[in-house]
């Protein structure tokens, strides 16, 4: 979620806001079954706070160190091998996740687009490579050339706009579902046994830290003080929005709830199947915001020394780099229609 010098922080980062992204936050039903109900909650917050602190404490780490940049603080830190074990790692998880977006957008809008539009099996809306290369050469692609991430702030805040129409609509079926559905015999629990893997599940949906230092550098006149500020009302919309999603959602499916909520409801609801696209249009939005932090690495990685604003090659090596990006995760996102296992070994 990204506030900016409007407020908003831009970016669906803290994923719920974030992301949000707020894809994630369709898991926070399926967490609050694992933990409980009442220490689900507990929890939520808790993450919350513990992501709100530690991202005020990079960016002062940062100026403790005069290091801009995640790669940068890590090398201060720990030197050679904390930069290359970062650089890593702040690669491959958002790389990940754009593969997961792919796979997330092929099945959700292939699936809707032949109930919408009642397409057939030889259709090209039915196959899923077709709907995800549209996407990525309609939306994602341009996108993800901007230089500037602050030029995604209006995206980011119409992704805020469509995650609260979505969270509407859940909010409508809580109450036409309710009596329909009967409750599990732990529904209400306060406590269960799946705090662990709740936990695992309340921190991707906060996960932001990688791209930390793209959104301190996008805000105008930026210091300690107004990032501090700006984090705290992020953190703080992702908490309200999850929160409600969790709370909604687990209302409506109690025991019943699946790891993916929109997956409980029919696919012959017709609220719920916009609810789907719009949940996808979400997903295109974010995706921008995970190559520029993928870009990023690349950049500081091999081209570090190529910073002049005279480089000749800056604009080429910017779109190349974008390109490649872009269609190494389309290829391997058309590889596999399993978003589980995508999940599993980014979480992991």
């Amino acid at each position: 979620m990204d506030l900016r010098e409007t407020g908003w922080n831009g970016m669906d980062w803290i994923d719920l806001a974030q992301e949000g992204d707020q894809w994630r936050a369709r898991g926070i039903p399926y967490a609050l079954h694992q933990a409980g109900f009442g220490i689900g909650l507990f929890l939520l917050i808790l993450v919350a706070l513990a992501t709100d602190y530690s991202l005020v404490l990079m960016i002062r780490s940062g100026h403790l160190s005069g290091a801009f940049s995640y790669q940068g603080l890590m090398e201060a830190a720990f030197g050679k091998p904390g930069f290359i074990l970062l650089s890593l790692l702040q690669f491959i998880y958002p790389f990940i996740a754009m593969v997961s977006y792919n796979v997330a957008v092929g099945d959700t809008l292939t699936k809707v687009l032949m109930r919408l539009a009642g397409a057939g099996a030889d259709s090209l809306l039915s196959h899923r490579k077709v709907v995800v290369a549209l996407a990525t050469i309609l939306i994602t692609a341009p996108l993800c050339l901007y230089r500037d991430i602050a030029k995604l702030a209006k995206v980011s805040f119409l992704s805020l706009v469509f995650v609260i129409i979505i969270l509407i609509a859940i909010l409508l079926r809580l109450g036409t579902l309710h009596g329909t559905i009967p409750n599990t015999e732990d529904s209400w629990r306060f406590a269960n046994w799946g705090i662990v893997p709740a936990i695992g599940i309340m921190a991707f949906a906060f996960m932001c830290h990688h791209n930390t230092f793209l959104l301190y550098d996008s805000i105008q006149d930026v210091d300690q003080h107004r990032w501090n500020t700006v984090t705290h009302a992020s953190i703080l919309i992702s908490l309200v929005l999850s929160a409600l999603f969790g709370m909604a959602g687990y209302a409506t499916f109690t025991g019943n709830t699946q790891g993916d909520l929109l997956e409980n409801y029919c696919w012959h609801d017709d609220l719920m199947n916009v609810s789907r696209i719009i949940f996808s249009i979400t997903i295109l939005l974010t995706f921008p915001i995970e190559c520029f932090v993928s870009r990023e690495v690349i950049e500081n990685s091999f081209f570090s020394h190529q910073t002049s604003p005279e480089d000749n090659w800056r604009t080429f090596r910017h779109v190349g780099i974008t390109i490649f990006i872009v269609v190494t995760t389309y290829l391997i996102s058309m590889s596999t229609d399993c978003l589980g296992v995508v999940l599993e070994l980014n979480v992991s």
